[in-house]
């Protein structure tokens, strides 16, 4: 096994980067679920195209925004009940190849249980019904847009994709043009998630 050491210059360094493999030696879904569990600190994913995009633990701010809207959609989605919200540690791949891991997600109870126990210990081979991801300081919104893109296209029925800094939100929806609300207090996951509200306030300012 070869461990490649990559150490930043300075802590303003964005430490995302792309490894490219030939392919020849492409892994198979199996053999890059177990290179991300042999680089568990790591946040890991992979392009369609069979790119590996590594990028590090979040900082703090980012953290503690991301366990608030992850806990308020985990707290809907037991009091809803038709359906399972996933964490940002979760990979998912989708039908175009690709391994992503949103921020946060929820998948409908009906569609998770075609999956056989085996596919449910590993990367969940489906796109979610619903996405979040969550700008952070080193992420380009444009690569962000991007990867929205991608869900809507491989099935997602909603996504938002949250910009704190400019306390804007970017609403995806199948069979529409993105579109952006500025400095809203709440979102509305209707009609894809009924009942479902964020409180964008617990987003917009650090909690601590």
């Amino acid at each position: 096994m070869t461990t490649v050491l990559i150490e930043p210059v300075s802590e303003q360094d964005d430490y995302r980067f792309t490894i490219q493999f030939p392919s020849l030696h492409e892994m198979t879904d199996d053999e890059f679920f177990e290179f991300c569990q042999l680089n568990r600190d790591l946040r890991i994913e992979r392009t369609a195209q069979g790119e590996i995009i590594v990028m590090p633990p979040t900082g703090g701010e980012t953290g503690n925004r991301n366990a608030k809207l992850t806990f308020q959609l985990v707290a809907w989605s037991e009091r809803d009940g038709t359906g399972e919200a996933f964490d940002s540690s979760t990979g998912f791949m989708l039908p175009n190849g690709a391994e992503r891991s949103p921020d946060a997600a929820w998948v409908s109870r009906s569609r998770l249980a075609l999956l056989t126990a085996e596919q449910k210990q590993k990367f969940i081979p489906l796109c979610p019904d619903f996405v979040i991801e969550l700008r952070s300081p080193t992420d380009r919104l444009a690569d962000l847009k991007e990867k929205m893109a991608e869900y809507i296209a491989n099935g997602a029925r909603l996504g938002w994709l949250i910009d704190p800094f400019e306390k804007r939100v970017y609403v995806y929806m199948s069979g529409r043009e993105a579109e952006s609300v500025d400095g809203a207090l709440s979102i509305s996951g209707e009609p894809v998630l009924s009942g479902f509200s964020l409180d964008l306030r617990q987003i917009w300012v650090s909690g601590f």
